[in-house]
């Protein structure tokens, strides 16, 4: 049987089998018939032949009727290669660019970097336009190339057809390194960091750190007072007040007095204060605990709450 259209590749053939079967079980509606010609692998390529067996009784002419069935396979083709071929892709980009890395820092890089990629995200997320912006290129160069082709083997098309969409792989999981190294760093930072508090004496029993609606934050001892400045050693804003300006000279001037107790009157999750939360838990460990509420935490709520009506 002379097949209208034939698929080469070297993975994925049963789920691209079943992609299409699906998709051209749809054409029966317009009585169009697709059949299929599996032949045995040559050379590790299984191919797929596909033939129109019966163009219907549909509206269409036969060369539309044709336009149709490529842009079926095109649809197919492209969907597999973001949801599985491109895994494969980054694995192998990743083995091969960054071999220096140790198989278990390789992996961690690659989950990294299927989140640049958008791989997971639901439909309604913003995140998903970068996904299916990747689609439309790889739809597009196939339907490109199938207007002219009546012969696809999938590897061979990734590799010499789509360098645009591979350079997006290659940036992504360049990105991802990045990001490894830089939470790499921040590991041995916050490490560091720990150490210093760990070797010191406290120089106060407690400190209370209060973010305020300005950015700021304040620190009060135990006692609810203002902690003075002999306890801060510079770390003061020009102000002259004990409101800390950075989320890292918030950090500074905690490590500087190494509290044997930290009190956040602040949400856990608060977005606002998140870097400086996250540092100072990873720091301080089971010093720190969040005020569950008090006059403290009502006074500043009160302050927050007039700064909103004022905006």
């Amino acid at each position: 049987m002379q097949a209208s259209f034939s698929i080469g590749a070297r993975e994925n053939i049963e789920m691209l089998k079943s992609k299409l079967d699906t998709e051209f079980a749809m054409l029966q509606n317009d009585g169009i018939r697709v059949s299929l010609e599996e032949s045995p692998p040559t050379g590790g390529l299984t191919f797929l032949g596909y033939n129109i067996a019966d163009y219907g009784n549909s509206s269409y002419s036969e060369e539309e009727t044709r336009s149709i069935f490529k842009h079926y396979i095109a649809n197919v083709v492209s969907e597999i290669i973001l949801n599985y071929w491109e895994k494969g892709l980054l694995k192998d980009i990743i083995k091969n660019n960054y071999y220096y890395f140790l198989p278990e820092e390789q992996q961690v890089i690659y989950d990294i970097a299927l989140n640049h990629l958008n791989h997971g995200v639901e439909p309604d997320d913003d995140a998903f336009v970068h996904y299916l912006s990747r689609k439309a290129l790889v739809l597009q160069k196939l339907i490109e190339y199938l207007h002219t082709n009546d012969r696809l083997i999938i590897e061979g098309f990734i590799r010499f057809r789509l360098k645009d969409y591979l350079q997006e792989i290659y940036t992504a999981a360049d990105k991802a390194v990045d990001d490894f190294m830089l939470e790499k760093e921040y590991k041995e930072f916050i490490k560091l960091l720990k150490y210093f508090v760990e070797i010191q004496e406290p120089r106060l029993e407690t400190v209370q750190v209060l973010a305020l609606p300005s950015g700021y934050f304040k620190l009060l001892d135990g006692n609810n007072k203002n902690i003075s400045s002999e306890y801060l050693d510079g770390f003061l804003i020009e102000s002259g007040d004990s409101e800390i300006n950075y989320e890292d000279l918030l950090i500074s001037a905690l490590i500087t007095i190494a509290p044997s107790s930290v009190i956040l009157h602040y949400k856990e999750h608060d977005s606002s204060s998140a870097r400086a939360t996250e540092t100072i838990k990873s720091v301080f460990g089971d010093r720190v605990k969040f005020c569950d509420g008090c006059k403290i935490c009502d006074k500043a709520g009160k302050i927050k709450g007039n700064r909103e009506r004022k905006q």
